[in-house]
């Protein structure tokens, strides 16, 4: 199993060229840029990075084509591939925080979520699996160099001809930011790789049966189907240094920003201590917007559960820990990792390329 790294949104464009430097020095396979609504760009911050480096693939995660048309999209990770010598990669989503940023809404406002909590309510594109395939349809029709005289999907369109002749052909990867029972297949029909988020070990099972579904549908067999999922790293010299960046970021765990409450019972005793979540789930919203950490009414015991069970934690004492679920990962089938490191991301970096990296390859 190959080990990603994915980096801060405020990083700049230099640092993201200097981390990158030193990943592709320690065998990291890849640096993926974070794409927030207040950041950098998550495709110019990649820039420096594709000239510096030789080896190392890099790409911007995740792009969803309701911010981006696809055939933009397609214009930015092919010049990007251009600058890195057919390097470059890109992870397709159907939404996040940044439409919510735009006060995007679907015509007929769509599914929102989560659907407990309308303080972080966020309207869902219409048809978004439908648009996901459709822009990557796009990318693989821009990527391929041939000429097409446009593109009519139920969602997106190009009514112009185009042809991306200049598109070199060993790129770029295109991967499907997939988490549910209707995504998965359908990133696996039409997608290089799949991206998971926050997947646990004993999700995995059930999402690779998907995942054969949708490789057993393909005009072509896919030759080396990628399978990721994005991991949060809070592994730091200090224990509490660890405990704040976790509990600080808990509230972007999958499993707990959509309150699903199966994927979060197996790290709790109970459910008097699920109703603790329901009731005070705002608290980690507010422990990451005033980036204090602190949730008063929920006991630090069951945070640190949650946070060990849905990340990397801990100091250097727990590398052994960690390295063994690392191989369950790949055990289970994940062809990478990709590692979210938060602050300090050098020492972070280090510490993978030190211990992980050499025991998981």
């Amino acid at each position: 199993m190959d080990i990603d790294i994915i980096l801060e949104p405020d990083l700049s464009p230099a640092q993201v060229a200097e981390i990158g430097v030193e990943a592709e020095r320690l065998g990291i396979r890849a640096v993926w840029s974070s794409n927030y609504h207040m950041n950098y760009d998550a495709f110019l911050a990649l820039a420096p990075l594709a000239t510096a480096t030789s080896k190392i693939l890099i790409g911007p995660l995740a792009v969803s084509p309701w911010e981006m048309h696809p055939l933009k999209m397609a214009n930015a990770i092919l010049t990007l591939n251009e600058m890195s010598n057919g390097r470059a990669m890109i992870g397709v989503s159907g939404g996040g925080g940044l439409l919510g940023a735009m006060g995007w809404r679907g015509s007929n406002e769509g599914p929102v979520w989560p659907p407990q909590h309308p303080t972080m309510r966020v309207s869902e594109p219409d048809r978004r699996i439908r648009g996901m395939r459709e822009c990557m349809e796009v990318l693989n029709m821009a990527r391929s160099g041939e000429f097409a005289m446009g593109y009519d999907g139920g969602v997106f369109v190009i009514r112009r001809p185009f042809g991306m002749a200049w598109a070199k052909s060993d790129g770029p990867l295109i991967y499907s930011c997939s988490c549910g029972p209707q995504a998965i297949p359908m990133g696996a029909r039409v997608a290089d790789g799949i991206q998971f988020s926050d997947f646990t070990v004993d999700m995995l099972p059930e999402a690779m049966q998907l995942i054969e579904q949708g490789l057993a549908k393909r005009d072509e067999p896919a030759e080396d189907f990628r399978v990721g999922n994005f991991w949060a790293w809070h592994i730091k010299k200090d224990m509490e240094a660890s405990m704040y960046e976790g509990r600080r970021e808990l509230i972007w765990r999958a499993a707990i920003i959509g309150m699903n409450e199966k994927e979060i019972m197996p790290f709790l005793h109970d459910e008097q201590e699920m109703q603790v979540l329901r009731d005070h789930w705002e608290e980690m919203r507010l422990a990451f917007r005033t980036r204090t950490g602190d949730c008063p009414n929920i006991p630090n015991e069951i945070l640190h559960r949650l946070i060990h069970g849905m990340a990397s934690a801990g100091t250097l004492n727990d590398i052994d820990r960690e390295i063994e679920r690392y191989k369950q990962f790949a055990a289970g089938g994940l062809t990478e990792l990709s590692v979210r490191l938060f602050d300090e991301p050098m020492e972070g970096l280090k510490m993978l390329g030190d211990h992980i990296v050499p025991a998981v390859r």
